[in-house]
């Protein structure tokens, strides 16, 4: 086969799976665009100071909000990630720097099937640990139950990432007398920061928005709680409660509620990145 022949058939295939990788990209990132305008257009009408700042009407009256939604989902987050992050990033140092083991494959297998169990079984299993012994619901029994979900996720990405470290970064710091503990947290963990964070900040977009295992052990309140050990509303409950119902108005305030949701995930993240940039920057200059 001439040369020019088999040059032309490679070009013809590099343009072929590279419109066909962007199209794919272009469908993705159109869904997410179609998403959010809807969204939008459903929710951002009943976007109000009220919504932000008064807690729900009475069945029948009209107006209200879901600023108790927005502080207990708050709340709830934050008991999730300060259990959840810790404890997945600890798993991932093991499981990437020791865990060449039978103990480490344990705890790789453990992580993968914790990683698909259904959101509501884990809400059933944070409801007999933590809400049966308390004898009442609580946001901090539905922070465990977030939390919970969010282990796997941060220990799988920050084993991966950590084990993209290049090994001689290891070794020279062995060479230097450095003991493999110090050399972790020192060299190799910063090294993989980047990574871990986009992990964390996954795990948190996926739980920020399940319903299921709050109704196990949040349970929802429709006026204000500062208390992490009582009942708390949160903004995907406020949403469930309020779509099922016959009330045009309700409706209305779940679509906004969905609108917020999306808002407070996106929101987030993007300061996170900016938080984590900016100090990049800073420590390259």
């Amino acid at each position: 086969m001439p040369k020019r022949q088999i040059s032309l058939r490679r070009q013809m295939t590099d343009y072929f799976f590279t419109g066909l990788a962007a199209s794919l990209s272009v469908i993705v990132v159109s869904a997410l665009i179609a998403i959010f305008a809807y969204l939008v257009l459903k929710g951002a009408g009943s976007l109000n100071l009220s919504f932000l700042t008064q807690t729900p009407k009475p069945v029948g009256e009209t107006g209200g909000g879901m600023a108790n939604a927005l502080l207990g989902s708050v709340m709830i987050l934050g008991i999730a990630s300060l259990f959840g992050v810790p404890i997945g990033i600890g798993a991932g140092i093991y499981l990437a720097e020791y865990g060449r083991n039978r103990l480490g494959k344990l705890v790789r297998f453990t992580s993968d099937v914790l990683n698909g169990v259904p959101s509501i079984v884990i809400g059933l299993v944070a409801y007999g640990l933590v809400v049966i012994p308390q004898r009442h619901f609580s946001a901090f029994a539905g922070g465990v139950a977030l939390a919970i979900m969010m282990v796997p996720t941060v220990a799988r990405t920050a084993e991966e990432m950590l084990l993209l470290v290049p090994h001689a970064v290891r070794e020279a710091a062995f060479g230097l007398g450095i003991p493999q503990w110090r050399t972790t947290l020192s060299i190799t963990l910063p090294t993989a920061r980047a990574g871990i964070i986009t992990g964390v900040m996954l795990a948190f977009a996926r739980v920020a928005g399940e319903t299921a295992p709050l109704m196990f052990t949040a349970f929802g309140n429709q006026f204000w709680s500062f208390s992490a050990n009582q009942p708390i509303a949160a903004l995907p409950l406020q949403i469930f409660t309020y779509a099922i119902t016959p009330y045009d108005d309700w409706h209305r305030q779940a679509w906004a509620g969905a609108l917020m949701l999306v808002m407070l995930i996106v929101g987030t993240t993007t300061l996170v990145r900016f938080v984590f940039m900016r100090r990049m920057l800073r420590g390259t200059s």
